[in-house]
């Protein structure tokens, strides 16, 4: 009887032994044992795919699974978002969503099929990064104050590219307008390229567009740059001030972009994700291919990301309503 007591004790003894050194929770349940969709809601060759792209190629490492590229744009981010909103929580379909899809365009278009703070997980942060306001390089303008100058001897003659009713670019030109006091019609395109192709050629006075859209064309002196929208300036463009710094005291409109899940993702998965997400962005890969962007890679836990979502999404309502600013175009 002794002998079996003692050799149940020892079999006991090995099993917490095993236990106290068992992997964490994200191993026991076996994520990710499969492929991750990573759904773009916008269209191939956008600045957000752009970012999905150098994201997903060091995620996918990390995880020891393919990162699935999946674009579905459409209806200003609702198509794409929709699908991961009503996804399994189980991780296997994430979202990146930028500002414009979790801030703007929620405060713009009517009965959302979904709701921005109770229906998906923040993961993680990606980017952060500003919006570059450019006027075309044979302008008679060569700075914010001489636009503004030019804006109120001229009310409502200037115009305004954007890439698209809604996107960032949208109101951050009318939240300029409106801290600068000058009137300009905003010309919405469907896209960025269109819209700069028409600055460049001179057919629109000026336009916000996000740094690794137009950075290229401002670096080559196609588009001549005048100010970065963010709080600080720009790592890409030291030389350049931010609008406030510029003239306008207060502006703000900083970009990024984040990962999102469904909502009631498990505590494991959602850690697996976010530590896939800040071990992509803090790598040397990511930090150079990024770099060239002119954006700042993020990072941080899903509890700062939450924050800034909601912080933003009341922000760019009032913007919205105290603009005007309208989806239709």
């Amino acid at each position: 009887m002794v002998r079996k007591f003692t050799s149940f004790m020892t079999l006991f003894a090995a099993a917490i032994a095993v236990a106290a050194t068992a992997p964490p929770a994200q191993a026991q349940s076996g994520f990710p044992n499969k492929p991750i969709r990573l759904i773009v809601p916008q269209a191939p060759g956008s600045a957000t795919d752009t970012i999905a792209r150098l994201v997903a190629a060091e995620m996918g490492p990390v995880l020891k699974q393919q990162i699935v590229i999946e674009n579905r744009p459409g209806a200003a981010f609702t198509i794409g978002l929709d699908i991961v909103a009503k996804a399994q929580p189980d991780g296997y379909t994430i979202a990146i969503g930028p500002v414009g899809a979790l801030a703007i365009s929620p405060n713009m278009v009517p009965k959302l099929p979904y709701s921005i703070l109770n229906d998906f997980q923040p993961i993680a942060m990606i980017s952060r990064g500003h919006l570059l306001l450019a006027v075309a390089p044979e302008s008679d303008v060569k700075s914010v104050k001489e636009l503004i100058d030019k804006g109120k001897k001229n009310p409502g003659k200037l115009t305004n590219a954007s890439s698209a009713n809604g996107s960032p670019g949208h109101v951050g030109g009318e939240l300029f307008k409106t801290m600068a006091g000058i009137e300009a019609v905003h010309v919405p395109y469907r896209g960025g390229a269109a819209a700069l192709n028409d600055l460049i050629a001179g057919r629109v006075d000026f336009m916000f567009e996000s740094l690794n859209s137009i950075s290229p064309h401002a670096k080559s002196g196609k588009v001549r740059a005048l100010a970065v929208s963010g709080d600080r300036r720009s790592p890409a463009f030291p030389d350049l001030p931010t609008v406030a710094q510029a003239g306008v005291a207060g502006y703000s409109a900083p970009t990024w972009s984040g990962i999102v899940g469904p909502a009631k993702l498990p505590p494991d998965v959602l850690k697996t994700l976010n530590e896939a997400v800040n071990k992509a962005v803090s790598t040397q890969a990511f930090k150079e291919r990024f770099g060239a962007i002119g954006d700042e890679p993020a990072g941080g836990t899903p509890e700062e990301f939450a924050n800034v979502i909601r912080v933003e999404l009341a922000k760019w309502a009032e913007v919205v309503k105290r603009s005007g600013a309208k989806m239709q175009q």
